[in-house]
């Protein structure tokens, strides 16, 4: 039976490229180059909660490290240095590393040293803690939102929540739609190009992890504004597509969580500039409503009727 130590040596040692000392001390060194902040943030995702039991254990090592560069991603900065917590039943070698295989390929596709970190047995739990660098004062916050402001989101949202409903069973996707949203469930995609360059011209921003509906509240908490959302100019067609009904699409389009989009705001007077990154980056972005003076979030049905739409809360019943 391998040590602890034989596991982190054997699966999480690697080179670094921009740390002074990473893996093997009682801690690690790096510093954040001339004329930069650190962002830090973390991120735990545990068995039965976060992630399925049987979830591929190198997919499952790509979305541990992503949906933390995913926050750097929103702050406008560039991921660096990561630290990885493990709490793992057995020492399962082959498992072990099928997810280091898949840690580590988020950490090359992004450009991010694993610097340390701790292992022990228990429940299956893995945690992350991330640091990234934005230029000093020029992170975008959640609180920079504007009356006026459009309200926009990259890519697709809605798709990882239908590949959960599909893996248990609740609906079931065609094969084409199936494979997408698993997919995008289980390798979600942080937009972190998208959110450099971003700076300087979304007012705020934040990514998308438990709804679209339930993540823009917290903008408009933070900012002092409300928002205006009409469900008629969602593109609700890009889930019908996968095999959605309009109900489960608009349901996960709105609520759905585990997307890692991000969601932010940006004057209207600017809407060019947007629309220049997204065909820049080859990547999808929708103006989906406007920031308004009144507060609250107002979902507009097409018959204008006043809809609502939540999102996930841990410690909801």
């Amino acid at each position: 039976m391998p040590s602890e130590f034989d596991l982190i040596r054997r699966h999480f040692t690697r080179a670094g490229q921009h740390t002074d000392l990473g893996v093997g001390d009682d801690a690690a060194l790096f510093a954040p180059a001339p004329g930069m902040q650190l962002a830090v943030s973390t991120d735990m995702l545990v068995c039965g909660t976060h992630f399925l039991p049987d979830t591929d254990p190198r997919d499952l090592g790509w979305k541990t490290l992503a949906v933390n560069v995913s926050d750097i991603a929103a702050m406008g900065g560039r991921p660096r240095w990561a630290l990885l917590a493990l709490a793992l039943p057995a020492a399962d070698e082959d498992w072990i590393a099928a997810f280091a295989h898949g840690l580590f390929d988020c950490a090359g596709a992004f450009g991010i040293d694993l610097v340390g970190g701790d292992t022990t047995r228990g429940p299956l739990n893995l945690c992350v803690t991330i640091f990234g660098e934005v230029p000093t004062g020029g992170a975008i916050t959640r609180g920079g939102a504007r009356d006026g402001d459009d309200v926009w989101i990259t890519g697709q949202p809605g798709r990882a929540a239908l590949g959960l409903a599909h893996l248990q069973g609740r609906l079931v996707l065609p094969a084409h739609g199936a494979a997408e949203c698993v997919a995008a469930l289980q390798r979600p995609q942080p937009r972190v190009e998208a959110g450099l360059a971003l700076r300087g011209l979304a007012s705020a921003m934040l990514d998308v992890s438990d709804g679209l509906a339930g993540d823009l509240r917290h903008i408009l908490e933070q900012s002092g504004a409300g928002a205006e959302i009409p469900v008629a100019d969602l593109p609700l067609h890009t889930l019908t597509t996968l095999g959605a009904t309009a109900d489960d699409a608009r349901r996960c389009y709105l609520s759905g969580g585990d997307d890692y989009e991000l969601l932010f705001t940006a004057p209207s007077a600017r809407r060019a500039e947007v629309e220049a990154i997204a065909a820049r980056l080859g990547l999808t972005m929708t103006r989906i409503g406007r920031i308004t003076a009144e507060p609250g979030l107002r979902i507009v049905e097409p018959d204008g009727r006043i809809g609502s739409a939540g999102g996930f809360d841990h410690f909801a019943r």
